[in-house]
């Protein structure tokens, strides 16, 4: 399975703002820290700021800080807010292909499905916090801007 580019980004922005110790960088200066474009990361902002994970505020004194519950976010909930529900392959042809002859009799769509439900299963009982423990949280600190 592979995840949107906005998941990564919003995984990677929660983590960044976990180590950020008070600090409340700009959207833009996440950004540029993490080499991704500026749109790209205030969109994913809005989302998470709309999750109530992220208070993100403007002008002089502004910028981005983790709420409680960012902190306390399981990472399989974000994982499916921003991936969406759904089959792992469009089976019905619902994205306009043909629908697959096979889908009245396959075993593949049932177990796709339970492989997806593994993979979010495994991710639930981990926090934004718990990924930002040691080694992860100190390297995060180096990466940044100082």
């Amino acid at each position: 399975m592979r995840l949107l580019r906005s998941t990564d980004l919003a995984l990677r922005m929660l983590m960044r703002l976990a180590v950020a110790d008070g600090a409340t960088p700009t959207t833009r200066e996440v950004a540029e820290d993490m080499d991704v474009p500026y749109t790209h990361a205030a969109k994913v902002v809005a989302e998470l700021q709309h999750m109530g994970l992220v208070n993100a505020r403007r002008g002089r004194g502004g910028g981005l800080a983790l709420t409680e519950e960012g902190r306390a976010a399981s990472v399989g909930a974000v994982v499916r807010a921003f991936e969406g529900v759904g089959d792992v392959v469009d089976c019905e042809g619902a994205g306009g292909t043909a629908p697959c002859p096979l889908s009245s009799a396959c075993r593949l769509r049932g177990a796709l499905r339970r492989a997806q439900e593994a993979f979010f299963a495994t991710l639930d009982p981990l926090t934004v916090a718990d990924m930002v423990a040691t080694p992860t949280g100190p390297l995060l600190l180096e990466i940044t801007r100082p």
